[in-house]
């Protein structure tokens, strides 16, 4: 059984420990199991799902695993236009591969994707994040993450012998997700309730 471990940032074969099976009441009732397995490279617990599937006319066989705990990294939401969506997507892609100093840059250019599409006219992220913050789509505490990646993306996309740490990265990534998810989703959210409270 082969699965993506968070703790190696890899996939690796897993072992399993123990299971629950069950029906799972959406979709029929179809068989499905809970199971506890563990890494065997870092050796470390993963909790798992899987549904029982017909693998030909007489046999069936328990599907693939898809992790629950640790929780999987979150699909980037389809909100977020494509000029921001694309680099974080690849940013979660540079992490993955331990790529932490590309993770970043790609990070800072979600951001400059932001800025774009609100049409920033500014030639510098630093210019193009306190037009945002003037023009009050984005707060001061917002303002404040993007000038830290900003940055932190500086720091990477220039010649240096200086890395970027593991936890760093994966704060920063947090961070641009975050601002994304802030410009695009949230406030879409927000006028659409501001919408449904006029209409009721």
């Amino acid at each position: 059984m082969i699965i993506d471990c968070p703790h190696c940032d890899s996939k690796v074969e897993v072992e399993e420990k123990g299971f629950f099976d069950f029906d799972l009441e959406v979709a029929g009732g179809v068989p499905s199991k809970l199971a506890l397995v563990e890494c065997k490279v870092c050796h470390k617990p993963l909790l798992c799902f899987s549904e029982l599937i017909q693998i030909s006319h007489e046999d069936w066989d328990w599907g693939t695993l898809e992790r629950l705990w640790p929780s999987p990294e979150e699909d980037i939401d389809h909100e977020i236009p494509e000029i921001a969506r694309i680099s974080l997507v690849e940013a979660q892609t540079c992490f993955k591969a331990k790529a932490y100093t590309a993770c970043t840059v790609m990070c800072g250019r979600a951001i400059e994707g932001v800025c774009k599409h609100h049409n920033a006219k500014t030639k510098t992220l630093a210019a193009g994040l306190e037009e945002l913050r003037d023009k009050e789509v984005i707060d001061g505490r917002i303002y404040e993450w993007g000038e830290a990646l900003r940055s932190a993306r500086n720091l990477g996309a220039h010649a240096s012998t200086e890395k970027v740490s593991r936890e760093d990265a994966k704060d920063l990534l947090d961070f641009s997700t975050a601002i994304c998810e802030y410009v695009f989703v949230l406030n879409a959210k927000f006028e659409r309730f501001k919408d449904r409270q006029k209409n009721a």
